[in-house]
């Protein structure tokens, strides 16, 4: 419904029962139906047509089960039009003589509030089937809009372009919150994949390449990037309020007359501006004792790829039969009638299902400490059990709660050695990490860190290899090293001494190398 004032239509906000009624064509016993005619309709407004016939609509339509009467179509017309989906005025244009005038014809549209449910339709359905994806090119684009900014800053505020600001700060907005809402989905789907693809061997080793290769890329670009992200972000923590200012000025300029006056105005948009800074600050800044967004991300990145390396584990388990527990009753059934009496199949029945005596039940320690654990329950005293055992579960011992322990010595301890570890093994990267292509049989020694991260590269190269003469590259797990392997001939040794002994093998060249020195 809608009031004239002055010349200024305003529309009612329609009440709930009657917006409700919009939706009920999606859950009637003729749903099918209905949206089949709702989307002869939605493709009529895409193609600038105004209005259909019944006729056109059973023409036009992609029946599910069969071409119905037009009779059948016509209710469904009534019927949507008495929702508020469908407006509908008499058809006189092809009234030819006085019973064709009294006859029922009538011209159908959509209505404003079924253009509403049509777009609300049409955005869930995207929505829902929408593919997200780790956006490495945004990282690129928020880089180089915060390069922009930086420069624009560097005029100070009262001399800077507010214009190009504003459009700088919209576009850096537009490319973040895009980031972050594909970040998001992206990782709920792997998940979701992960969990619905275990069934079907092919599409799970498909899916783990594409995947894997996906990860590391956006890992390595995420890793690259984040650092000078995080380097501009710093820059302009200073000069950036400011700003913002300026730009709450000029959009406050624009915005229409209300209660606030333009002073409150600005206000607002000033701290709309600051709360979007912010969160743009905490994914790639640690705010407090939180990590950066983007640490976070990472994490989750890598940590899928250890998922889907389970999802694969579970299915080769499964096709090896080693996870088939009707295979294990077979084989334990064949066990029992090879034994040779009945004393032979009890021990063979407590070995497989753990039929020891449990006389390990203590409540009266100082009974049950002369008991050998073969006496019989019927044989052995009674227990007395306590009646707070009985009515909760648990036995509180008696006296005062024990003390806290201060264990922050044992902290300080672990801090130390994580410090330690975490030296040695910056020490064994750079040692090997310098990306030449270096033979293993010229590497010589190793100590112990620098031999667990060796280990650990080749293990996750020696993983992605077809057959030994294949050479194979690829990213760390934690995405901060390119690895590649290869094998040199056949009859070619190598050995590299170590603390704990000589580990020798065929002979490779690897190369190591970090990736901000690839990029």
């Amino acid at each position: 419904m809608a009031r004239c004032f002055g010349g200024c239509v305003i529309m009612r906000a329609q009440p709930l029962a009657q917006a409700a009624d919009l939706f009920r064509h999606v859950s009637a016993e003729k749903a099918a139906f209905y949206r089949c005619i709702m989307d002869v309709f939605a493709a009529a407004k895409r193609q600038y047509r105004l209005q259909l016939r019944p006729d056109e609509v059973l023409a036009e339509a992609s029946w599910p089960n069969g071409r119905p009467a037009v009779e059948e179509v016509n209710a469904a017309l009534a019927q949507l039009g008495a929702w508020g989906n469908l407006e509908s005025q008499p058809d006189t244009a092809r009234v030819s003589s006085l019973s064709d005038f009294y006859r029922a014809r009538f011209l159908y549209r959509l209505s404003q509030a079924g253009e509403a449910v049509e777009a609300a339709l049409a955005a869930f359905l995207a929505t829902l089937n929408r593919r997200a994806e780790l956006q490495t090119v945004a990282l690129e684009d928020i880089a180089s809009r915060l390069q922009a900014l930086d420069q624009l800053a560097a005029a100070g505020a009262d001399s800077v372009d507010v214009a190009k600001m504003h459009e700088t700060l919209r576009d850096l907005v537009r490319v973040f919150e895009g980031l972050a809402e594909n970040a998001q989905a992206f990782m709920a789907g792997v998940a979701r994949s992960i969990e619905l693809q275990q069934a079907d061997a092919t599409a799970v080793v498909a899916y783990k390449r594409r995947l894997i290769e996906y990860l590391e890329r956006f890992m390595g670009d995420l890793v690259r990037r984040s650092d000078r992200i995080a380097g501009l972000l710093r820059a302009l923590s200073s000069p950036i309020d400011p700003l913002l200012r300026r730009v709450a000025e000029r959009e406050a300029r624009d915005a229409a007359p209300g209660d606030e006056d333009r002073q409150d105005e600005t206000t607002r948009r000033y701290e709309a501006w600051r709360e979007r800074w912010r969160g743009l600050c905490g994914w790639f800044l640690p705010t407090g004792e939180e990590r950066p967004q983007a640490e976070l991300l990472r994490a989750k990145a890598r940590a899928a790829i250890p998922a889907l390396l389970g999802a694969i584990a579970t299915l080769n388990d499964r096709r090896s039969g080693r996870s088939d527990r009707s295979a294990d009753f077979r084989v334990l059934a064949g066990w029992f009638a090879f034994c040779p009496d009945d004393a032979a199949a009890h021990r063979l029945a407590r070995c497989a299902f753990a039929l020891n005596p449990a006389r390990h039940f203590v409540l009266n320690s100082a009974a049950d400490e002369d008991l050998p654990p073969s006496t019989r329950w019927i044989d052995a005293p009674p227990l007395t059990v306590s009646p707070r055992l009985r009515e909760y579960g648990e036995m509180a011992p008696r006296g005062p709660l024990p003390k806290i322990r201060d264990r922050s010595a044992e902290r300080a301890v672990l801090a130390r050695q994580l410090e330690e570890e975490a030296r040695q093994v910056g020490a064994a990267r750079r040692r090997l990490a310098t990306g030449v292509p270096t033979r293993l049989s010229q590497i010589g020694t190793l100590d112990g860190p620098g031999f667990g991260l060796f280990l650990g590269l080749l293990g996750e190269l020696l993983a992605e290899q077809s057959n030994p003469d294949e050479t194979v590259e690829r990213l760390t797990a934690d995405g901060l090293l390119r690895v590649r392997l290869e094998p040199l001939g056949g009859d070619s040794h190598a050995e590299l001494v170590t603390p704990n002994g000589v580990f020798g093998g065929r002979d490779h060249v690897l190369t190591i190398a970090l990736v901000e020195e690839t990029a």
